[in-house]
């Protein structure tokens, strides 16, 4: 078949085919820009356009033109999508790109991740959605069985994390909505707050079980639709789009029946998709996908061996699926491969290069060249040091919350018998702010130390010479005038850290009115 700039895909949830497209732009009543397609596929011709509240619609006239049979095979060969992209608004959000992408021609894969690197994987990867699994969330983050044991609190702070590290659609998780209908209000506008594009809610009894496991139970119909009620009625309070995907896990508890009617009724209380769990067979997958229609349609391939069949993303297209997710080929992989890794480890081997990437590739995974850049772009003078140092005159000031003072710190020690000839023209260390708190947590290595204070005049006369413990320094550090001993400290113990044992001459060095000062660690 030779057909320029045909459009990969197919208009619904219908199998990958030939779509001819003949394009335009045009302004809409309500201002925005709307794509309009023209075109044949499988046999039919048709328009897919914006109407005026932004929602695709999809025409279609009979035709037999422009179809392609493959010579082994029922449906239109797949020719290359036209290289003429569509764009969209920047300001979209991550719910209404979903639904976007929903109604865009071909099924969506939505491999399950369980945290910000695997999210981020899966995006760096090409995939248009991710699915937040709660069996790899509960593994990863508990080392627990998907089986009522995390929490909505912990479920959130996962998505919070998931979706501050990607930009794609990620669908989330929420179980039963931890609760009764009140609480279903309060995930879903907790899960709208995370940043997710949509999520999951089932009408297992709490606490659930896993799916593809013994032990399962639904609630009522009555119950199982309010749980979906409530959770429409809660995104219409919040303002937002998110898409809100109703699954039953009916099949196994009840029967295949039972699960079709209700998600024929999760679909009239407001459902944007629907989910039938462990489906058996591929009949009763044709079954569920001939209910409710208009009404997208998600699949989950088990890839470990559940009771549904393992089928490719173009065969589950062709029954009529829209999404489909894995939920165990990242975090089945990453335990594999640890436990690889440690074996190796343990019998005083590496894991081979085969195995694990170089370190290099691990900092380009986890974005260092792009923290680099965005450094170097907000870097000045001061932040290229690795210190909270700066270098300035001895007779600068130090600005605390409460007052202005001249603190004078040596840079160096001063043999005795020696004297500083030009004191003014010391450079010294000094903090930019302290507090109480950071200076009792910087001298806790010292608490039960002593220090020393030893004040010679010019004369040789000895005006001062205490000790006090170094615990209770908060109360002396501004006892002499130009003599911050909460900085001397600080520099100590960074520049002798562990190895302040013994007798330890901090400070010695002659003040601008020629006192000799000497701070010393007992």
């Amino acid at each position: 078949m030779d057909v320029s700039g045909a459009m990969q895909g197919a208009w619904g949830g219908g199998a990958a085919g030939a779509l001819l497209p003949c394009q335009r732009l045009e302004r809409s009543r309500c201002g925005r820009m709307e794509c309009r397609y023209s075109g044949v596929r499988y046999g039919r011709s048709g328009t897919l356009e914006h109407d005026r509240c932004g929602v695709r619609k999809a025409h279609f006239e009979s035709t037999l033109q422009n179809v392609s049979w493959g010579q082994d095979r029922k449906k239109p060969l797949i020719v290359r999508a036209s290289s003429e992209k569509v764009s969209f608004p920047v300001s979209e959000s991550r719910a209404a790109n979903l639904r976007r992408l929903l109604e865009q021609p071909g099924i969506r894969q939505a491999p399950a991740c369980y945290d910000a690197l695997s999210a981020s994987l899966v995006e760096k990867a090409g995939f248009d959605i991710t699915f937040m699994s709660g069996f790899s969330v509960s593994a990863a983050r508990l080392a627990a069985p998907d089986a009522g044991l995390i929490s909505y609190e912990e479920m959130v702070d996962q998505g919070r994390m998931i979706n501050a590290a990607v930009k794609f659609p990620v669908i989330g998780d929420a179980d039963t909505g931890y609760g009764n209908a009140l609480n279903v209000k309060r995930t879903v506008k907790g899960y709208i707050q995370a940043g997710f594009a949509g999520l999951l809610l089932e009408d297992q009894v709490s606490p659930k079980a896993c799916g593809h496991t013994k032990g399962r139970s639904v609630v009522s119909r009555d119950e199982a639709v309010m749980r979906i009620r409530a959770a429409v009625d809660a995104r219409k309070e919040a303002g937002s789009d998110i898409v809100i995907v109703a699954r039953s896990d009916a099949r196994q508890a009840v029967s295949l029946e039972e699960a079709l009617w209700r998600v024929q009724a999760f679909a009239n209380a407001g459902a944007d998709a629907v989910f039938i769990d462990a489906l058996a067979s591929r009949s009763e997958m044709q079954a569920f996908c001939k209910v409710a229609p208009g009404v997208h349609k998600m699949a989950n391939m088990l890839e470990g061996g559940g009771k549904t069949p393992i089928l490719s993303p173009l065969e589950l297209e062709d029954i009529g699926f829209k999404i489909v997710a894995y939920p165990l080929s990242l975090v089945g992989v990453s335990i594999r491969a640890m436990q690889d890794a440690l074996a190796a480890l343990k019998s005083g081997r590496l894991p081979p290069p085969s195995l694990l990437p170089s370190f290099e590739t691990v900092k380009d995974i986890v974005g260092f060249p792009k923290y680099y850049e965005e450094e170097a772009r907000y870097s000045t003078g001061s932040s290229t040091k690795n210190s909270s140092y700066s270098r300035m005159p001895a007779n600068a000031s130090v600005t605390s919350s409460n007052e202005q003072s001249t603190a004078v710190v040596p840079d160096l020690v001063i043999p005795d018998g020696e004297s500083s000839k030009d004191p003014s023209s010391r450079v010294a260390e000094v903090v930019e702010s302290f507090s109480p708190r950071s200076m009792r947590s910087t001298i806790a290595g010292m608490w039960s130390r002593t220090l020393r204070i030893k004040v010679t005049g010019k004369d040789g006369t000895v005006k001062l010479n205490v000790s006090i413990p170094a615990g209770f320094l908060e109360g002396f550090s501004s006892a002499i005038p130009g003599l911050d001993l909460q900085l001397i400290l600080e520099k100590a113990q960074i520049n002798l850290g562990s190895k302040l044992e013994g007798e330890s001459v901090l400070a010695d060095f002659n003040d601008p009115a020629g006192d000799r000062i000497q701070v010393i660690l007992e």
